[in-house]
């Protein structure tokens, strides 16, 4: 069936998160190798990533931490160096070619206010903040839904993670892209269960246009 609307995660699959990484190894006082040490272990666990701190900070309340950083003038920050390459060209490549294009992801109000100034070439950008209901409950993906054209079986979500992307994106009905890329699309890219439900599994965003060009998608 034709694919009529796109939808990417963000963190990992447009936006490089080493820099706010980084920055949270900085604010929590460690060296970044072993908050990234720390962070792939958990990662390999199969757990939230969100644990992490708690290996540092017994009781780490993300939430306040967030707010300190940001009353401190260290919050978050991204700007067009922390997009990977592909992914400005793949959205603006994919919307020429008549689709829907939209960006929602597990981010803050704050994160979403920044994408949105950064002018991508998108319909929608929204965050789990703005929406009140985060990946993956099946509420996020009844959003998305919600907002883009066409039924179910032609959206696609994008993204690398296996379990707050890929499991719930086709237990919702949609179809799913796969991208090999962050701890999580590398630690997963072989996966059973990736290789089961994955329809698209890429390594780039260059990818999808040939993809999910409206004949390409066409039964043959």
């Amino acid at each position: 069936m034709t694919v009529v609307s796109v939808i990417f995660d963000v963190g990992e699959t447009l936006l490089d998160d080493g820099r706010e990484f980084g920055a949270w190894a900085d604010w929590l006082g460690v060296p970044r190798h072993t908050f990234s040490a720390v962070l792939g272990a958990v990662t390999a666990a199969g757990r939230n990533n969100a644990e992490t701190f708690g290996y540092f900070r017994p009781g780490f309340d993300l939430a306040a931490e967030r707010q300190r950083r940001e009353a401190a003038g260290a919050g978050e920050d991204y700007g067009e160096a922390d997009l990977y390459p592909d992914a400005r060209p793949a959205l603006a490549a994919l919307r020429d070619l008549g689709l829907w294009v939209g960006i929602a992801g597990n981010q803050t109000a704050r994160a979403g206010r920044i994408f949105r100034e950064l002018g991508l070439p998108a319909d929608l950008i929204a965050t789990s903040a703005e929406w009140g209901v985060a990946k993956p409950d099946p509420a996020f993906f009844r959003r998305i839904i919600d907002a883009a054209p066409g039924c179910p079986e032609q959206i696609v979500y994008v993204g690398d993670h296996r379990d707050n992307d890929l499991v719930p994106t086709k237990a919702a009905g949609l179809r799913a892209a796969h991208i090999r890329r962050g701890p999580w699309g590398h630690l997963w890219a072989d996966d059973p269960v990736v290789r089961r439900l994955a329809d698209w599994r890429i390594t780039s965003l260059t990818e999808l246009p040939g993809l999910l060009a409206p004949e390409a998608c066409l039964p043959g």
